[in-house]
């Protein structure tokens, strides 16, 4: 896990060409095998679980149901509906009353991502898709699947844009319709996101009237094997809006209640009450308190899931259950029997209810305990269930073992061809001689068994990839290593290249290239998996080339004293190990800047500059208490952002006014003039966000003069700072409040403070630098306050590294991480919460409000990276023409 923050300082030494290539060779080099690596992590980890060629499996026996009502309220956490209000009546009333009279119900376990596509997936086609899909569109189908709907004979559904097309691609045939409304209208800004609920009522009450006019329609509707499709959005958009405890998502569950009512009574009443419709209302995900979902919290992954109709069973008293939640006692349901769900199991409970083929990459297994039939049925329907899973892993097992050679495959021995044979003839068996309760128990058993080994051939090639990726990375950090001792260092000595040793070397590993790639073709492997495999080939080369390096490296190393540099491994492998553990647990960062802050003590830079080291301490400080803090989002502070603004708009006027006293060289109408403009967007940009937050409040939706000032400052945010001055520290200034502009519209609460501290601490950073240069004897430290990097630099004044130039890319790479970490996680980035964006629009678009979302993480990085760069410049030991942050500046 250190790898990654080894090559991260490896990166911010290199600074000028490798004297074998070409600085525009070696950039080039080290992007594309970073695309590698980056493109490997979705291709090795995240890729498509699905089969093709599997036979669809259905249940011998005739089904319970004629026809399903599958009720999804998007959002809709489990407690949010069973809980009582605080004036004990139930949030629900129609569906309290239908899971305590008339079916059964539970919890159904989502995964993550908790996002809306692969929740609705899982319950629809009852397989989880892979974490990248969420990432290919919510439209569009990255891959073909099969459904419920899809082996329905009829299909309608009626909601979101974003979902429901999605299912009527992917089936096959003109079965599958959809009536959507539009994408304008799910606006987190609007009145009342109930209407969105209100409207797919409404239409599926006028579509069963116009029926009754339309014979071809009403023959239709009465034909078996029949779904009816309800996607609820309003519940998820007002949870983003208002938050899950507000008044308005709890009234929004009182309207669907209540709309659910009206649609279960008509259609009863239209077919006749014949008592053959099922009817299922569940969740895609839940939503946490402060109205995100995408991560692994149990408010985001406990969904309710009722069930009741034709073949479903009653509610079932109990005397006492345990779980390890507790919950039952607070929803006051402790006893009524509750049947909890993988949300994947739902697909395969509707295709039994309604007697459809099961999905046929499902990997749900079916929850017999809601079904209300004889034990033949649950045994046939288990069976069917086994084999159409195993169906699957036949297939897996097929495509695995083409792709490799004999004698290299290894089958997952568990279930070989004949325990397959065996268990099946066995249950079947079973139900020839009506033990039930045993075909029940050996189908469970071998779809477990089928399960595990789907998982074992999925991953198959993944430690073989991993191992390859893993050297690639290995090697490149240990040729970027040797560049930087080689060009930037006095420890190794000039050596003549010998012709006949490159020769044999190359020929050597272009021999190795070849073996790899026979195998690779022999066993008909995926293009990628030859760049994966050889990638270790020319890095390597690479690296065995620069062994000179190695050995001169080496013996200097033995020439010190060994307790030092014993001692300076450790401390290297101490930092970065809290590196890897902030990761984990934020407030590691805390520490970490608590024991920056007592580095000019440590180093006695405080005795040479005082009033810097003091600022630096208070500022380290300042920035420590930022990790403690709760993750972004938690909890909004609408007057802290706006404070924050003022604050900025207040230290820009101070240093306008600093500027306006220096000397005329040192600044022209032109640089005050961009100065002025960016002043007047913090100002701006403080007036959207309060008035953009008055009027979201007041449900007057997103003021269109309040979008088009938000756009127009993150199209100028990223042009004016490259007409400011190009006198250092007045260009990094410049960058610092055109980005500000930008995040304070992209902010919601404290986290509006953290580029502003981290901005005072990497100005702080650099004047520091400045003074620990004298500790080497280089008297000719430039001033800061008139350093201009425009100017051509005296290459011969460049200098070597030293020991110190470690311990600064450690800060560079400390202050990274804190730049990603110090308001947040990885769970955090991962939760949709489209709040930081209502400044820019209110209308759901998901790679609009991700790409926003984006940028406002990306911030913080540019203000540390530009301060590194000035820190590169101001202590030659680089050239603006080979850095990689220069243009920017």
């Amino acid at each position: 896990m250190i790898l990654p923050f080894l090559e991260m300082e490896c990166w911010t030494l290199l600074c000028q060409p490798a004297v074998a290539m070409g600085i525009s060779v070696f950039i080039l080099a080290g992007l594309l095998v970073h695309c590698v690596f980056l493109v490997s992590i979705f291709d090795i980890y995240f890729s498509s679980p699905l089969v093709h060629g599997m036979t669809p499996q259905q249940t011998p026996l005739p089904p319970p149901a004629k026809r399903l009502v599958l009720f999804v309220a998007d959002g809709l956490r489990a407690d949010s509906l069973y809980k009582l209000n605080s004036n004990s009546t139930p949030p629900a009333p129609y569906l309290r009353s239908i899971l305590e009279n008339n079916g059964s119900w539970g919890i159904s376990h989502t995964r993550v991502p908790t996002e809306s596509r692969p929740g609705h997936v899982a319950l629809i086609a009852g397989f989880y898709e892979d974490v990248s899909a969420v990432a290919k569109g919510w439209k569009e189908n990255p891959v073909e699947f099969d459904s419920v709907f899809n082996e329905s004979k009829y299909t309608w559904s009626w909601g979101s844009p974003d979902i429901l097309p999605m299912f009527a691609k992917g089936a096959t045939g003109d079965h599958v319709y959809t009536f959507c409304y539009t994408a304008e209208s799910e606006d987190f800004g609007a009145q009342d996101a109930a209407e969105l609920d209100m409207w797919v009522f409404d239409h599926v009450k006028s579509f069963f009237n116009s029926s009754r006019s339309n014979q071809t329609l009403f023959s239709a509707l009465n034909e078996e094997k029949v779904v009816l499709f309800l996607h609820l959005l309003g519940i998820d958009t007002n949870g983003h809006a208002h938050r899950p405890n507000s008044r308005e998502y709890k009234e929004n569950i009182k309207k669907v209640d209540e709309g659910i009512k009206e649609i279960a009574l008509m259609i009863d009443n239209f077919y006749g009450n014949d008592g053959k419709t099922a009817f299922i209302l569940t969740s895609d995900h839940g939503m946490t308190d402060w109205g995100t979902h995408g991560a692994g919290h149990p408010s985001e992954t406990l969904t309710p899931l009722i069930v009741w109709g034709a073949g479903v069973n009653y509610p079932q008293r109990v005397s006492s259950q345990k779980f390890e939640d507790n919950l039952l006692k607070e929803w006051k349901l402790e006893n009524l029997k509750r049947l909890d769900v993988n949300q994947a199991d739902v697909a395969p409970l509707m295709a039994s209810l309604i007697g459809v083929p099961f999905p046929l990459n499902s990997v749900g297994t079916l929850p017999l305990e809601y079904l209300n039939n004889s034990a033949h049925f649950k045994a046939e329907s288990m069976f069917t269930n086994a084999v159409q899973i195993v169906e699957q892993f036949k297939v897996k097992m097929s495509q695995k073992r083409e792709t490799t050679l004999s004698f290299l495959f290894t089958p997952f021995k568990p279930l070989s061809d004949s325990e397959q044979i065996n268990y099946l003839k066995k249950a079947r068996l079973y139900i020839q001689q009506q033990k039930y309760d045993e075909a029940i128990s050996l189908c469970k058993t071998l779809i477990n068994l089928a399960l595990e080994g789907l998982s074992y051939y999925h991953t198959y090639d993944r430690l073989f990839l991993g191992l390859s990726i893993a050297t690639s990375f290995v090697g490149w950090t240990t040729y970027v290593i040797l560049v930087i001792i080689k060009t930037h260092t006095n420890l190794t000595k000039a050596v003549q290249t010998n012709n006949k040793e490159s020769t044999v070397l190359f020929y050597g590993f272009a021999f190795v290239g070849m073996i790899i790639a026979f195998f690779l073709l022999i066993q008909t492997c995926p293009w990628t998996y030859y760049i994966y495999c050889l990638l270790p080939v020319p890095v390597w080369y690479a690296v065995v080339k620069e062994l000179p390096v190695i050995q001169d490296l080496a013996a200097n190393l033995l020439s010190h004293n060994m307790v030092q540099s014993v001692g300076f491994i450790f401390i290297c492998i101490l930092g970065i190990e809290i590196l890897v553990f902030s990761f984990f647990y934020r407030s590691t960062l805390t520490l970490g800047l608590l024991v920056f802050a007592g580095w000019p003590v440590i180093t006695q830079l405080w005795a040479q500059a005082k009033t810097n080291a003091s600022i630096w301490t208070l500022l380290c400080v300042l920035l420590a208490i930022f990790p403690l803090m709760p993750v972004v989002g938690r909890e909004p502070n609408i007057p802290l952002v706006i404070a924050t603004g003022l604050l900025t708009l207040l230290i820009s006027c101070f240093s306008l006014a600093s500027l306006c006293k220096t000397k005329n060289k040192y600044r022209n109408k032109e640089d005050l003039k961009v100065y002025f403009y960016q002043m007047l967007s913090i100002a701006l940009s403080t007036y959207v966000v309060s008035s953009t937050h008055d009027s979201l409040k007041n449900k007057q939706g997103l003021p269109l003069l309040n979008q088009i000032i938000s756009w127009m400052t993150l199209v100028s945010s990223s042009v004016l700072p490259l007409l400011s001055s190009t006198f250092l520290i007045q260009r990094l200034f410049s960058i610092l409040l055109s980005l500000m502009s930008t995040y304070l519209l992209l902010s919601t609460g404290y986290e509006a403070l953290f580029p502003l501290v981290l901005s005072g601490l990497m100005f702080v950073w650099i004047n520091m630098e400045q003074e620990a240069l004298q500790r080497y004897g280089l008297s000719l430290k430039p001033k800061l306050a008139v350093f201009n990097f425009t100017y051509t630099t005296d290459i011969t004044q460049f200098r070597q590294l030293h020991l110190d130039d470690v311990r600064r890319s450690f800060f560079f790479v400390f202050f990274i991480v804190t730049a990603f970490f110090g308001t947040g996680n990885i769970a955090s980035v991962n939760s949709f919460d489209p709040a930081s964006v209502y400044c820019f629009l209110t209308v759901f678009s998901p790679f609009m409000m991700g790409s926003l979302l984006l940028l406002k993480v990306v911030i913080p990085f540019v203000l540390v990276s530009c301060a590194f760069e000035a820190i590169q410049v101001t202590t030659q030991l680089s050239s603006k023409r080979y850095t990689f942050y220069s243009l920017f500046l």
